[in-house]
């Protein structure tokens, strides 16, 4: 079923580049422009199961939509430059803002020199405590534990329940289903899930978050660079919307001082870990905001408005799917045509046999 919707997006998409529609309502609907968000930047991988494929794009891709943005007229801002213009009523030209999120060892190998070489403006947003090694990707835990094994079995909702993923497609469901429950828990509540999941299927869930993150001598190298802006992702990268307001509170002030402290200069933006409208909301904003951020980002798709009054502690950002490639297709996107209000989707249960 996820496939099958892609693919008509995507048809979509193309009919919108090739009938002008995109470019004649640009103006109208894509504001004054827009923050780019990316998450890994690596080779495509061979893997048959990879439920979060989607938030890979290759080196050749970054490469080749860097060039298609320049030839395309827009201004490359800094996420501090963003703040300035999303203040202002829209001026002739759009822009477009590039980040990255996670803080993953791939961004220095792949993406850097990519963005180095084009001489552009990016923010990365970091997680302090995949730096440090205390940070639990479960997400990446949890794909492991379906891809090895086709029968699961864990407590959900104080129950114990199993389920069969011996096929592909039930893989995919079942990793969406799981996922989706994940989200809901309390970081308390979501470390004894994924810790019992583990201990059952023997994944090693630190050492699944260690291979993924980036090093402070990376991130020292990028704090020298005038083209960076480096923002924090709290320490842990829970759900704030599932935290205690005081756990939550110190997440984002935690997050700020370990960044301002190890790479020595302030720490002005931030992201919102995973960023979705279940994942922040006005509670989020208003502690952002009193920790001290200058912008606050999510992961809800929109431009910035173009009279100016766009709410800094709830930026929105344009998501790139990394299993499109169509350039053109990123073009429609960025007009703002296929924007919409994100409606809640809860994933079909999968099929219970225990």
């Amino acid at each position: 079923m996820r496939f099958r919707k892609s693919m008509l997006a995507d048809v979509g998409l193309e009919l919108g580049y090739f009938s002008g529609m995109a470019r004649a309502l640009e103006r109208r609907t894509g504001g004054s422009g827009a923050i780019l968000k990316f998450e890994h930047v690596r080779p495509r991988r061979d893997d048959p199961f990879q439920p979060l494929r989607s938030h890979d794009i290759t080196p050749e891709f970054l490469d080749r939509a860097i060039s298609a943005l320049k030839r395309w007229d827009l201004d490359f801002l800094s996420i501090g430059e963003v703040a300035e213009r999303a203040q202002q009523a829209a001026l002739a030209r759009r822009f477009v803002c590039l980040t990255f999120d996670g803080g993953h060892r791939d961004f220095m190998t792949h993406a850097y020199p990519v963005l180095s070489r084009h001489r552009v403006p990016f923010a990365l947003y970091i997680p302090t405590g995949f730096v440090d090694g205390i940070g639990k990707a479960w997400w990446l835990a949890l794909e492991q534990v379906i891809a090895r094994h086709a029968r699961i079995g864990l407590v959900m909702n104080r129950t114990e329940r199993h389920f069969f993923a011996a096929s592909f497609a039930d893989k995919y469901q079942l990793y969406d289903v799981l996922h989706a429950w994940m989200m809901t828990l309390s970081p308390d509540d979501l470390a004894i899930a994924i810790g019992d999941l583990c201990g059952r299927y023997g994944v090693d869930i630190n050492e699944v978050s260690r291979d993924i993150a980036m090093n402070w001598q990376d991130l020292a190298k990028l704090a020298r660079d005038p083209q960076a802006t480096i923002g924090s992702a709290t320490v842990n990268y829970p759900n704030l919307a599932r935290t205690k307001g005081t756990s939550a509170s110190r997440e984002m002030s935690m997050g700020r001082t370990v960044l301002e402290t190890a790479l020595g200069g302030p720490c002005l933006h931030f992201a919102y870990p995973f960023g979705g409208q279940d994942c922040f909301g006005p509670r989020e904003m208003m502690l952002a905001r009193e920790t001290g951020f200058t912008t606050a980002v999510s992961a809800g798709p929109g431009v910035i408005r173009s009279d100016g009054r766009s709410d800094l502690m709830a930026l929105p950002r344009i998501a790139w799917d990394g299993r499109r490639n169509s350039l053109r297709a990123l073009r429609v996107i960025l007009s703002g045509i296929t924007i919409r209000k994100a409606k809640v989707h809860s994933p079909e249960p999968a099929t219970n046999y225990g």
